[in-house]
């Protein structure tokens, strides 16, 4: 008897990466820093504590696989139940998802805080969805060159992607418009750079 899942949980998270390819914990938990966890965090701890409540749920298997000079590492797979469950995740309707802000409160405390502060954490923000539209911008065109061409197994990755793309190009334009609104827009100093 399977195990399932309510909401949406890392447990999905986990399988969709395993149906996409087989994995060892660590590696996993690597594909999670670099892709899933752009949406979707979770420690290297968590990864493994719920793989472990995964495999004796009988949604994954794991297979130990010899190396040379280090212990056996196990390798997990995504089993029929697990398919199912995820079947059964992407067919229940998706709610609206909670947003909370420690960055839209502190725009709110704008007229009771510290101006200078808020501007400078404004301009932090503008460059940390800079930084991450640059990368995904590369990832388009290192995976994705020509959109019209990806096969339908990565079509799902490619959208993700696209939605990364356009939240971060909203969080920058909104940084944007902030500075403007505070007199504190140095686009025109930074471009001249």
């Amino acid at each position: 008897m399977r195990t399932t899942v309510p909401g949406m949980a890392l447990e999905h998270a986990i399988l969709v990466s395993l149906a996409e390819r087989s994995a060892s914990g660590y590696d996993l938990a690597r594909r999670f820093d670099a892709s899933i966890g752009r949406f979707w965090k979770a420690s290297h701890q968590q990864i493994y504590k719920v793989l472990g409540r995964m495999e004796a749920g009988g949604l994954v298997t794991s297979e130990a696989v010899a190396q040379e000079g280090r212990p056996d590492k196990k390798v997990y797979s995504i089993t029929d139940d697990g398919r199912a469950e995820l079947a059964d995740f992407t067919r229940a309707p998706t709610g609206p998802e909670v947003l909370r802000s420690d960055f839209a409160v502190k725009l709110r405390a704008l007229p009771f805080g510290d101006r200078d502060a808020l501007v400078a954490s404004v301009r932090k923000r503008r460059d940390e969805h800079a930084a991450t539209l640059a990368d995904y911008e590369a990832s388009v065109e290192r995976f994705y060159p020509d959109p019209s061409a990806i096969a339908p197994e990565h079509l799902g990755a490619y959208l993700v992607l696209r939605g990364g793309l356009r939240t971060e190009q909203g969080g920058l334009e909104w940084c944007e418009e902030i500075l403007q609104a505070l007199g504190a827009d140095d686009s025109a100093r930074r471009a001249a750079r």
